[in-house]
């Protein structure tokens, strides 16, 4: 059985320039006004009749006065009136297609791309960096998988995927300990009739705070991150894909219908 994807980190990867042809990145929204893949230009910022400076900063200062007021009324009816839910916002996606390497998946509209060294495309949560998705994929002349069954069972593979994970963040620093454990392996057949498997593993590292002490007692052992790692796998033209999402235990609790999104939106094509 041949390795399910030549080790890899994650530092920033080389990804292929945004304008090509054979990839863009588009909005995605619900409701049927949003179907259409043409892009709205955004209008300009500058106002139409350009205002003095005094009566411009004039202008401000009531504008700001009237938006203040209306928000405090408009919170107090609504927090008198409706559910809490009623003020979540709905976050917005767009879907990155890449018709020539073979595959799409939607990724929050906030996430940037990141260019350098590795997987074959990188997003990364502009805030939270320790957030971020990359897809990666077997070379065709180097393997030939015609099927997800090849990797074996969904625990099986989530068994490779965690070795992978270990050896790409495999450290020589002293003192330095990792905890990882599969939480969960699963498989589902997506609506474009194929099937994919789904892995979550947690991994927490760590580091001695003194791990030059000579004294066992004087090296005390702290959590340097907890971190959440899902992947998604999909086989296609003779191809091994993997969607793989990072991010940390914390903000995972908190965005996981979001993240949980992204992977369902996976999918490999045909090429």
């Amino acid at each position: 059985m041949e390795t399910l994807l030549s080790p890899r980190s994650f530092s920033p990867p080389l990804t292929k320039p945004t304008s090509s042809p054979s990839s863009f990145s588009r909005p995605i929204t619900s409701g049927p006004k949003y179907q259409s893949s043409k892009f709205v230009k955004p209008e300009s910022s500058l106002p139409k009749n350009l205002l003095s400076d005094a009566k411009q900063a004039c202008a401000v200062g009531r504008r700001r006065s009237m938006m203040m007021g209306l928000l405090m009324s408009g919170l107090m009816v609504s927090e008198a009136n409706l559910p809490t839910t009623a003020f979540a916002l709905t976050p917005v996606f767009r879907e990155y297609i890449d018709t020539f390497d073979g595959y799409s998946f939607k990724y929050p509209q906030n996430w940037i791309q990141v260019r350098g060294a590795g997987a074959d495309i990188f997003f990364r949560d502009p805030v939270v960096l320790d957030e971020n998705l990359s897809v990666e994929f077997s070379s065709p002349s180097s393997s030939k998988y015609q099927s997800l069954e090849d990797l074996g069972s969904p625990k099986e593979a989530g068994k490779k995927v965690l070795r992978q994970y270990l050896t790409e963040f495999m450290s020589t620093r002293l003192g330095v300990r990792r905890e990882a454990n599969i939480l969960t392996t699963s498989s589902r057949v997506a609506d474009d009739g194929k099937l994919y498997y789904q892995v979550e593993v947690n991994i927490k590292s760590y580091a001695n705070n003194n791990e030059l002490a000579v004294m066992p007692t004087d090296r005390v052992a702290r959590l340097e991150w907890n971190r959440r790692y899902l992947a998604v796998l999909g086989v296609e033209n003779n191809r091994l894909y993997s969607l793989r999402l990072q991010t940390p235990e914390k903000v995972f609790q908190e965005e996981e219908n979001d993240l949980r999104r992204v992977m369902d939106s996976f999918r490999v094509e045909k090429i």
